[in-house]
This record gives C-alpha cells, structure tokens and sequence, in this order.
C-alpha cells in the first residue's frame, strides 16, 4: 500500500516535540495496520527506532494511505 505523508505531518516532525521520529518510522507505523480505514482515526502507542512514542492521524483515500498529523509523546 502506498503510503502518502500530509504537508501537515512534515511540518510536525520538525517540531522539538515530534524529534527522534524519523519517516521510516511513519512508514512502517502506517504500513501495519490492518484493513481499510475509512474515516480518520487517531491510532496510538507507536514507538520509533530511536524510542520516542508517537501517535498518528491515518485515513485512506484513492491513492493510498494518508497520514494526517503526528502527535509526539
């Protein structure tokens, strides 16, 4: 499944409360859930290669996976 990053999410990752949290991260986040997510949904407790915890916004459309927002924890 492709996976699309919002202009939105990128912005988020540069903020001091999103560092450690890299795109691969966002990638393999999104990329395991399962089924189809129709409506956007708040998915929580992902941990990043560096260890920071974060949640993401996901919802998908006709091109793929769109991840909304990044939350750091």
């Amino acid at each position: 499944m492709r996976i699309i990053v919002s202009d939105h999410a990128l912005r988020r990752l540069r903020n001091p409360r999103q560092a450690g949290i890299a795109m691969s991260d966002l990638h393999a986040a999104a990329g395991s859930l399962p089924g189809k997510i129709t409506v956007a949904t708040r998915f929580r407790n992902f941990r990043g290669q560096s260890g920071r915890r974060f949640d993401i916004v996901v919802k998908d459309i006709a091109k793929g996976r769109l991840i909304i927002t990044v939350i750091g924890r």
